[in-house]
């Protein structure tokens, strides 16, 4: 027997790292069933899915799931986690005060410290809610130093993140608008220290698209990405913005479109034939004026992939649960013909947001092979039981004081309720920030 042969059978029969054990499987895998079943975990890798009623196989660690439901961890292919800090006091803003207030007024203000403290409070915010994967749209590029502080506070949570570099945000108006600016030149240095495209924080390019510059600036942000081997992702909402992109030669896989609100349906299915993917960000698309109708079910009937995101916890919630729950009522509202079930609410919150991030080879279900980022939502209480049909207590009665368990590579964040990760530092730090912007930008907060 060769060496090779005998180190794989070794590894082959060697015990789990942990294995998740008694729960109700929701996979989003056609291949891998739902029901009870047991998840083995070996080396941060789903390593097997094993039959419920087998004997239990040794592990180092052994999560009971019993009553509960376990699925893939879920996904937010989009939020502006820099602004974290300055939670949920946005609510009655127009598109136009969100604008004027966060880049304007806020932006130029915030130094590398209140870049990390925000990101490190958001991203254990999405821990806290069962998200295990954040699109963080970081456009606060104001020094090397911000970057370096947003990529540090991702990496610190332990949440898996997409960190999309954008622009800076010190005189705001050079870089958006009729802009033809070029990107600044760090973000091949940033780039350089995201080099491993399997690591747990990765990179995109957060470009600004033709409704945020000129034509020559959308092509040369592409380009850029293209030459880095990144992916995009843009604020799109326009008639006609797609037919400009496919125009100019740039639709391709490569790019996500955030919102897609005033899209028209041919343009939408024209890009979803050449590979482009979306992600909605229902609530605050319905309660933010300006920002339009959420194109939830024209997506889903252009056949374009579709995830779910926050966008900015100035003005939403920042779980996932109450965007599905907003998706599903405009949907149903609109009286739009395309069928919106459970189920594909909770593919868009997972699968559909991991192939928007560009993860869907690693996360997003229940497969073997994939990254053990898994969540277990308990289903006891009075509030969600009995659990009749697992995805609609789901989408109906999920919020993040369920979450029970999250895990990112098979490292636990969040065991039996219990957020693991540095939130009095993340507190702390958001309060400090939260006083130097009372003071920098008073202004734009309310009364105390």
């Amino acid at each position: 027997m060769s060496k090779t042969m005998s180190k794989a059978m070794s590894k082959a029969m060697s015990p789990y790292d942990l294995i998740i054990t008694g729960g109700h499987l929701i996979t989003m895998d056609a291949a891998v069933p739902d029901g009870p079943a047991t998840v083995a975990v070996r080396d941060g890798r789903i390593a097997d899915v094993l039959p419920a009623g087998r004997e239990l196989p040794p592990a180092a660690d052994v999560l009971d799931a019993g009553g509960a439901l376990v699925l893939p961890g879920l996904v937010d292919a989009h939020r502006h986690t820099w602004q974290s800090a300055t939670r949920h006091f946005g609510l009655d803003w127009s598109l136009m005060d969100y604008l004027g207030a966060a880049f304007l007024r806020l932006g130029p203000a915030f130094r590398p410290a209140d870049v990390h403290a925000a990101t490190l409070l958001g991203a254990l915010g999405a821990i806290e809610a069962g998200i295990t994967t954040l699109v963080d749209w970081a456009h606060i590029q104001n020094t090397p130093e911000h970057s370096d502080a947003a990529v540090a506070a991702l990496r610190e949570s332990g949440i898996r993140a997409v960190f999309a570099y954008g622009w800076p945000q010190t005189d705001p108006m050079r870089w958006v608008g009729d802009s033809d600016a070029v990107l600044p030149d760090d973000v091949h240095r940033v780039r350089a220290g995201l080099s491993e495209d399997s690591a747990r924080v990765t990179m995109a390019l957060a470009a600004r698209g033709p409704e945020m510059s000129r034509a020559s600036a959308v092509k040369r942000d592409l380009e850029l990405a293209r030459a880095l081997g990144l992916r995009a992702t843009m604020h799109l909402s326009n008639a006609g913005s797609l037919t400009q992109l496919d125009t100019l030669g740039l639709l391709d896989e490569t790019i996500t479109i955030v919102h897609a609100c005033g899209c028209g349906d041919d343009e939408l299915k024209l890009a979803a034939d050449l590979g482009v993917t979306a992600t909605v960000s229902p609530l605050i698309e319905l309660t933010m004026p300006g920002l339009g109708t959420p194109a939830t079910g024209r997506l889903k009937a252009a056949g374009m992939v579709t995830g779910l995101s926050v966008d900015t916890e100035i003005a939403t919630s920042g779980d996932l649960f109450a965007q599905m729950r907003a998706a599903l009522a405009q949907h149903r509202q609109s009286g739009h013909p395309e069928p919106l079930s459970a189920r594909d609410l909770l593919a868009m919150a997972t699968a559909g947001g991991a192939a928007a991030a560009g993860l869907g080879d690693r996360t997003g279900s229940i497969t073997p092979g994939k990254r053990a980022d898994l969540i277990v939502v308990a289903t006891g209480g009075a509030a969600t039981p009995p659990v009749v049909e697992p995805a609609a207590s789901l989408v109906l009665g999920g919020h993040p004081g369920l979450v029970r368990d999250v895990m990112v590579e098979g490292r636990l964040l969040k065991r039996d309720g219990v957020l693991l990760g540095p939130l009095r530092e993340a507190l702390d730090a958001a309060v400090r920030t939260q006083e130097h912007l009372r003071e920098a930008a008073p202004e734009v907060f309310p009364a105390l």
